[in-house]
């Protein structure tokens, strides 16, 4: 069926998804978020979360504001399941959202859901896609002014180079500080080991999404990308409050602002977005209300920028992973077949040279015809950008046209995808550095901005 045709019968048959229920337990080793939420007609969906306690230290804890954040999470973890449907009402039977909360969750849905309704060929308005109702008609969370005698830095990682560059360069504390993952795999554990961090200092967040959502995708039902980085701010900030740490520091450069289709706010990183970033803010100091500040440490960088500072950190070469295909595997390899792949190849090109990449990658990337088409869209000559976490054109095109003068000033003969490149399009002036570049439009303070900064003039 077409998508479209699709989209409008699911939101005629499904008219409704509601957000029934959720609930929060603990004993000795967790803390657990438990949701309901249910498509009438169809099915009902009961994904979890579990928060492991280790050793932790959880200090003037209030249940009622515990409450608030399990509540706000799962407005979150909806996504994920109202997108089979995009039924046209969300119904909230368990908690409160005031017209301008409500007006701040459309917009989030709306543009995080950017990429599946672009792919689907699903033509929506951000003003009547969807229509958030909630029952109850006050707020149900009451707690005091929190003490604002928080300190340090929580600092999520994935398992890729950006994460690293953050744990690198801020030099956070390895024995008070945490760093947080969620869905741990060997490839992230080892990252976290390598920069220096003990169990007890690595926050693990285990997701579990529902089977029936599983079946619905198999089914035909409507699937494709959702907001993840809004996930893991919501939960970080969560994890911040529990841990009473100040800071959340991600590692989002500015190349994540970049649209995937030209003349058309579409972003496979929205939630990775400045505008993301400066949203959740002024949400989280409105209406979460800790003394936590969510931002990016890497906002002022561009992907280039962070290839060139990971080039240095040669102790994460053979750990670190980028590649979501390969993620999906129990072995988390480079599947060398996708625009994340090509991309990080690319990134690292002029910095590392091919005997070193292919150690990293298992082969040399810019050989590989069948990955033409992808090249082609990464350096912006094709109709859009590939709908993954890749950089901008300018930096692809800066990173090709630098590597190739480097393998043509040692007199070496052209690898495929780089001869291609020659052949069709003009090189950039590279004598235009844009790794010496610093965007001034972030929120780091005046002492994480010297830090970078630093770093930047040293690159």
């Amino acid at each position: 069926m077409n998508n479209s045709l699709q989209f409008k019968e699911y939101r005629k048959k499904y008219e409704e998804f509601y957000f029934n229920s959720y609930n929060v337990q603990e004993d000795n080793e967790a803390i657990y978020l438990e949701y309901e939420f249910e498509i009438p007609k169809l099915t009902k969906f009961n994904p979890k979360i579990k928060i492991l306690k280790k050793n932790f230290i959880f200090k003037n804890i209030n249940s009622q504001y515990v409450q608030n954040m399990a509540f706000h999470i799962g407005l979150i973890e909806l996504i994920s399941y109202w997108k089979s449907t995009c039924s046209p009402k969300i119904i909230i039977k368990c908690g409160y959202l005031n017209e301008q909360q409500i007006k701040w969750w459309k917009k989030l849905y709306f543009y995080g859901l950017g990429e599946l309704f672009y792919t689907n060929n699903i033509k929506v308005d951000i003003t009547d896609f969807v229509n958030i109702q909630c029952l109850n008609k006050e707020n149900n969370f009451e707690y005091n002014k929190i003490d604002d005698t928080f300190s340090g830095y929580i600092v999520p990682i994935g398992g890729g180079k950006d994460s690293v560059v953050t744990l690198e360069t801020l030099k956070v504390n390895k024995n008070n500080d945490y760093c947080l993952i969620i869905n741990p795999k060997p490839v992230t554990l080892k990252c976290a080991q390598i920069a220096g961090f003990e169990s007890n200092n690595i926050i693990e967040i285990y997701r579990t999404i529902d089977k029936n959502l599983i079946r619905l995708n198999e089914d035909g039902f409507i699937n494709g990308h959702t907001p993840f980085s809004a996930m893991l701010a919501f939960l970080s900030y969560f994890v911040a409050y529990l841990l009473s740490k100040r800071y959340v520091a991600l590692s989002n450069e500015n190349s994540a602002n970049e649209s995937n289709v030209v003349g058309e706010k579409i972003n496979h990183q929205y939630s990775k977005s400045f505008e993301f970033e400066c949203d959740f803010e002024e949400y989280s100091a409105k209406y979460l209300k800790a003394p936590v500040k969510y931002f990016s440490f890497l906002r002022p960088l561009n992907e280039l920028q962070i290839a060139k500072i990971f080039s240095k950190h040669e102790k994460y070469h053979s750990t670190f992973k980028s590649c979501n295909v390969g993620s999906k595997e129990k072995e988390w390899n480079w599947c060398c077949n996708c625009a994340k792949c090509l991309f990080a190849y690319i990134i690292l090109s002029p910095y590392l040279c091919k005997d070193k990449l292919v150690k990293i990658f298992g082969e040399d990337l810019f050989e590989k015809s069948n990955l033409l088409t992808t090249f082609i869209e990464l350096t912006g000559n094709g109709e859009t950008k590939p709908f993954d976490c890749v950089g901008t054109f300018d930096e692809v095109n800066f990173a090709i046209s630098k590597t190739i003068e480097n393998i043509e000033n040692e007199q070496k003969e052209l690898p495929f995808l780089l001869a291609y490149y020659k052949e069709n399009y003009d090189l950039v002036d590279t004598t235009n550095d844009i790794t010496k570049m610093y965007n001034n439009e972030n929120n780091l303070n005046e002492e994480q901005n010297a830090i970078l900064r630093k770093e930047v003039l040293l690159g």
